[in-house]
């Protein structure tokens, strides 16, 4: 009996997740970014080259992850930018798996779907990026199932509309 139980309280959590639409990725701060913007000014004036890939990375990654979107493009527009100078692998996986982030917040889950797979490419044991491909398969299922739900009800209510027009006239 707790087995079933068990496995019951199992599926109800994942209708509770699927309809609830969290996304288990954090969010970021606004005063977070303004940090990391003072860190890239201050980088500036040091010669390291390094250093300052290091907190525009940084930056980045608060960027995607803000909770406004304004942010989230201007984290994409960095990312996308810096991408074709990369050179090195994990870099690479670094910004694409960030790029994928910043689309997924954007709700554009088919380009976060092609990022997050050619972050997959390059480690596909990655962790954060199978997690996030799941959030965005979720998100396309979620959607699917909603406009199902959607163009249903309003077959349901056009064929209501005509049936109550065709009785109307005998």
């Amino acid at each position: 009996m707790a087995k079933i139980e068990a496995k019951l309280g199992m599926i109800m959590d994942s209708v509770g997740q699927f309809f609830s639409g969290k996304d288990h990725l954090p969010y970021c701060d606004s005063d977070i970014v303004a940090g990391c913007e003072k860190e890239v000014l201050e980088a500036e004036k040091v010669s390291s080259d390094e250093y300052m890939q290091d907190c525009l990375l940084r930056l980045s990654w608060a960027l995607v992850h803000s909770k406004h979107p304004q942010d989230v493009h201007r984290g994409i527009a960095m990312l996308e930018a810096s991408l074709p100078s990369t050179k090195d692998p994990l870099q690479q996986r670094e910004k694409l798996y960030l790029l994928a982030v910043g689309y997924f917040r954007n709700a554009d889950y088919s380009r976060s779907r092609d990022l997050v797979d050619r972050c997959l490419t390059i480690a596909p044991d990655w962790r954060q990026a199978v997690a996030l491909k799941k959030a965005i398969e979720d998100k396309i299922t979620k959607d699917g199932v909603i406009g199902l739900g959607i163009a249903a009800t309003a077959v349901g209510l056009i064929a209501g509309g005509i049936a109550a027009a065709v009785s109307r006239k005998k």
